[in-house]
Order: structure tokens, then C-alpha cells, then sequence
């Protein structure tokens, strides 16, 4: 049996996801795109349907796990394509969608980091990410996803990116520690301020929209035990807004591409009402790498880590490690 740590490996990663491209391609029709999740994992899938349907005349749509088994949408079928993301492997909610998606006729493809999982064998396909601290962030689980999602935009469109996707991809790390290396003091002072804080809100919008909602629900309320909400910058105006006061915290993200209108309208309101905002701008960093006609997409790649620096420095100067939880994994709930 092949060990899990080569299963992990980027040649093994390249095997696996060229046959997970292939499953795509092999598809005689394809009506429509499922991508469903929990959780950060959910959130990743926010990005993954901004993508799809900007780019390709696809239905797509990005499920919590339990809302699609439980709606049990009546176009899924066999001109389906189910992607589910679990980094254990074991969520429940998204074992189960994985499986009702391919009783439903669906091809189905996971991402996991846990070889032979439940999740694994659900699915039809699998892509093994990298994780934790000798991990490449090419082969982590959004720039994987990212590769697959304009694997289905050139399916549709009858186009051939995937070689400069990947290739975009293959820039990540250094562009990361670029960015991290750049933002890291300012990161750490802006932790050290908010070390006692109750409360902090995020904005963002179009494809980072995942990014923020996933440090407000992951990293803030579930590490860190702080409220939060991730507003979309969309929403803002119609009814958040009104929160917003001189000592209320706010982290937007401000990206590239179509949506930076929106971001850009936010940042112009928050600014002026609050004295406490922290700025991520796309616009700031250098993206010479990536194709022009990626850059927008792309940035969610690089908002993921630059935020879990904001995370990491955070925790530390609360003295309150990610790793802790009140109940999650503690208790049956």
C-alpha cells in the first residue's frame, strides 16, 4: 500500500490532479457545478463559484454540505459535477453530500489531506493538499481548487489555461512570503492592539469574500473566541453599515478586478466612521508573475495566508493558540 506521506508528495499531487482534469474533460455534457463543504473548507468554495460563474456559462453554486443534502437540488443529476472539501476527511455533512451527489449520477471529486478518509473513498476522484509547515502553498487546498476551477472554465469554454493557472500557481510561496515578509510588523503591532479586543468585523467582496468570511468564522469565533461577522462589502450598505463607529475594528480586503469598485466604496465609508480599520490591498503587491486576466482570481490566494499571519500574531499575544477549542472535536454534538 502506498504510504500516505508519498500520496503527499508534488509529483504524486500532479498525478492526482491531472486525473481529476481528466475526469472533467471525460464529461459528455455538463449542467452544472456543485461545490459543497463546511466551514473554511465551505469557504474556499465561495471563491471557487465566484470563478466559475464570471468565467464560464456554468450553473455553480457553493454549498454549506448539510444545506445541499437537505435541499437536494433537482438539477443534480447526471450532468453534475460534485467538488466537496474536507481537510480531515471525516466531516460527516460533507461525506454524506459526497456520497448523495454520486447516488444522484454526479461525477464527484474531494479534496482532502487525509489519503483513504471517508471523504476518499466517497468520491470518485481525490486531490491530496499539503498542510502545515513544510507545506508548499502551491499544493495547498486553494491553489489545487483554484487549478481544478479553470479546468472546468476551459471544459466550458472550450479554452486552454490550465498550463498558465498552473504556472501562476507555481509563484504562490515566494509571492506569499513576500507579501508576509512586507506586512509582518505591521501585522504584529496591529495584534498586540487588538490582543484584548471582543470584537472584530471583516469586509471583502467578489472572489476574497470566502477569504474574509473565513477569518471571521474560523480563525476569529472558532480559534480565537472573538465575535465577529463577515460582512460582504456588497451587503454593507444595506444594513451593516450602521455598526460602524469610531472604536469598532474592521480587517477589509480590497482586490482586484470587477468587485474593487465595491471594496473601494466600503473602504471609503468605513475609513471616515471608524479609526480602527486595517487595510489589505491587492493593488500593493507584486503580481508580475501571474497573468494580467488571472490577478483578480488570483488574490484570494495570497488574502488566505496574509490573513492567517494577522491570525498567528494574534493568537500569540493573546496567549491563546489556534489549536484551542471549547467543544469542537471535545464533546458529541
Amino acid at each position: 500500500m502506498t504510504d500516505n506521506a508519498e500520496l503527499l508528495t508534488t509529483p504524486s499531487i500532479e498525478d492526482q490532479i491531472s486525473e481529476a482534469i481528466a475526469t472533467i474533460d471525460s464529461l459528455d455534457q455538463l449542467d452544472n457545478v456543485f461545490l459543497v463543504a463546511c466551514g473554511g473548507s465551505y469557504a474556499l468554495m465561495v471563491s471557487l463559484e465566484h470563478i466559475l460563474q464570471s468565467s464560464a456559462a456554468v450553473e455553480a453554486h457553493a454549498l454549506n454540505a448539510r444545506e445541499f443534502t437537505t435541499r437536494a437540488p433537482r438539477t443534480l443529476g447526471d450532468h453534475s459535477l460534485v467538488i466537496s472539501c474536507s481537510h480531515s476527511g471525516n466531516t460527516p455533512e460533507t461525506v454524506e453530500a459526497t456520497a448523495a451527489g454520486k447516488a444522484a449520477g454526479a461525477a464527484t471529486i474531494c479534496l482532502t489531506n487525509l489519503p483513504g478518509s471517508p471523504l476518499d473513498e466517497a468520491a470518485d476522484s481525490h486531490v491530496y493538499y499539503q498542510h502545515g509547515d513544510d507545506k508548499l502553498y502551491a499544493y495547498t487546498g486553494p491553489a489545487l481548487a483554484y487549478r481544478l476551477a479553470y479546468a472546468i472554465v476551459d471544459r466550458i469554454n472550450r479554452t486552454d489555461t490550465r498550463a498558465e493557472v498552473a504556472e501562476a500557481a507555481s509563484h504562490l510561496d515566494h509571492i506569499v512570503k513576500t507579501v508576509q515578509d512586507d506586512h509582518y510588523d505591521a501585522a504584529d503591532k496591529w495584534a498586540f492592539k487588538h490582543a484584548r479586543s471582543e470584537l472584530i468585523y471583516t469586509l471583502g467582496s467578489g472572489p476574497n469574500y470566502g477569504e474574509t468570511y473565513a477569518f471571521a468564522v474560523c480563525l476569529l469565533q472558532e480559534m480565537q473566541w472573538i465575535h465577529s461577522q463577515g460582512i460582504n462589502s456588497a451587503e454593507y450598505f444595506h444594513g451593516p453599515f450602521e455598526i460602524t463607529d469610531f472604536d469598532v475594528p474592521f480587517i477589509e480586503t480590497i482586490g482586484l478586478g470587477s468587485s474593487r469598485a465595491i471594496d473601494e466604496r466600503a473602504h471609503a465609508f468605513v475609513t471616515t466612521k471608524s479609526d480602527d480599520v486595517l487595510t489589505l490591498d491587492a493593488a500593493d503587491w507584486d503580481l508580475s508573475e501571474v497573468p494580467e486576466h488571472l490577478r483578480a482570481s488570483y488574490a484570494h490566494l495570497v488574502f488566505n495566508p496574509l490573513l492567517r499571519l494577522h491570525a498567528d500574531r494574534l493568537a500569540d499575544h493573546r496567549g491563546h493558540p489556534l489549536t484551542v477549542r471549547r467543544y469542537m472535536w471535545r464533546m458529541e454534538y
